[in-house]
């Protein structure tokens, strides 16, 4: 493979039956593991394509569309970030990331859907209550939240960016309240009552009989001892970051754009993949975001990855306040007159940002994009001669499937 740049689907496809021997799996796990294996593949069907002058052939492989996938979500961001480009308002933006503590991680993964509802619930309730007192904005706010579950080392770290316009409606609705252009909210407080709001739920939840406790968890489910969890984490600060506000549409968009969908690791972040060992790039954030390189074995490494994988047909972008999805479209209209007096139109958004995230994503990379010139005779046209289905047969994911 001279050449080849490392990927997170060489690593799943050379190192998959040894990871099935050594670690558990869910059925979704599984089926990720295979998606991202057979990504970009003969497996998948795909078309060819032929130059118009010199008579040039290459072949390009369908994706799997799965939103765990690294080269699958390039189209999905480009078309979120389109729709979302009408929804930006002309104000300051804010983001505040709610973050569960590393006790909480082990809890997280046997229970996901519980315990990250429960983090979205917990964080979007603390945005809205803090705002709507007087003491501190006395204003219904607006914001969108996206779950990541994973740090730059890939390690369980689950934590919710809000996005959060810099202000909010009225109580009477015929205002726009500002907020300080440096300040939005208080954070040590929205940490106490995040942490407040957190642990009732969960403690609701665990009466309900809806957090399910396994392996070492098990000696919780005696009630003195979940008791005693939940007093030690009441007494640990947890942490609430809001960062400086960044200002115009154009800059909103390709903020969201960084946290959108992703995956826990890029294929870009891969620096090597030999001796069944991964080299990969990260960022040290307790060094000033000082650039550094991790090599995991490849079957620790797939761990980590997936790990991450959420449930299906779970949210990981949702809104809250009066971006919510009930009456959005009326809440952005009165809060852009209330901000723009007499401008009823949208806030024009640049163009380039939905195509410069579509041309630089790696979805892009097996994908002919229009009047794409031949890269032999740099001259022709690589036009669609051919489109060819899926195999019939059941795919296997350990058939060395065509890639190239």
């Amino acid at each position: 493979m001279d050449g080849h740049r490392p990927e997170v689907a060489d690593v799943f496809r050379e190192f998959q039956a040894q990871y099935l021997d050594q670690w558990p799996a869910s059925v979704q796990q599984r089926r990720v593991l295979q998606n991202i294996m057979l990504c970009k593949t003969s497996a998948l069907g795909g078309h060819r394509a032929k130059c118009d002058q010199c008579g040039h052939e290459e072949f390009f492989y369908n994706s799997c569309g799965d939103r765990h996938c690294p080269k699958c979500q390039a189209a999905a961001r480009a078309k979120w970030l389109a729709d979302r480009a009408s929804e930006v308002l002309g104000t300051l933006y804010f983001h505040v990331v709610f973050t569960l503590p590393e006790a909480l991680g082990p809890l997280a993964l046997q229970n996901k859907v519980v315990v990250y509802g429960l983090l979205f619930r917990a964080a979007a309730e603390t945005l809205i209550r803090i705002a709507k007192d007087p003491k501190h904005l006395g204003a219904q706010v607006g914001f969108l939240s996206l779950l990541h579950t994973w740090g730059q080392t890939l390690q369980h770290h689950p934590h919710v960016h809000c996005v959060v316009p810099g202000g909010g409606l009225s109580p009477d609705r015929t205002r726009w309240i500002p907020a300080r252009d440096s300040f939005f909210l208080p954070v040590r407080v929205l940490s106490r009552v995040f942490r407040g709001k957190f642990l009732a739920y969960l403690r609701c939840a665990f009466d309900e009989g809806r957090i399910k406790l396994h392996g070492a968890l098990s000696e919780l489910r005696e009630d003195c001892q979940w008791r005693a969890f939940l007093r030690q984490l009441s007494s640990t600060e947890w942490v609430v970051y809001s960062k400086p506000p960044f200002g115009s549409a154009e800059r909103v968009l390709k903020y969201l754009a960084r946290y959108t969908h992703r995956v826990a690791i890029s294929n870009k972040r891969l620096v090597s993949f030999q001796d069944g060992k991964v080299t990969f790039r990260y960022k040290d954030y307790r060094c000033g975001s000082l650039q550094r390189t991790m090599t995991l074995e490849a079957t620790e490494f797939m761990r980590r990855f997936l790990q991450h994988v959420l449930p299906p047909s779970f949210h990981r972008i949702r809104y809250y306040g009066f971006l919510g999805n009930r009456g959005r479209r009326e809440n952005l209209a009165l809060a852009r007159s209330l901000l723009a007096p007499g401008v009823s139109q949208a806030p024009a958004s640049d163009p380039r940002t939905t195509e410069e995230l579509t041309e630089q994503s790696e979805a892009q990379i097996h994908t002919p994009p229009k009047d794409q010139l031949c890269p032999v005779c740099k001259k022709g046209h690589m036009l669609i001669v051919e489109t060819f289905d899926p195999p019939v047969t059941p795919v296997r994911a350990l058939q060395p499937w065509d890639t190239s």
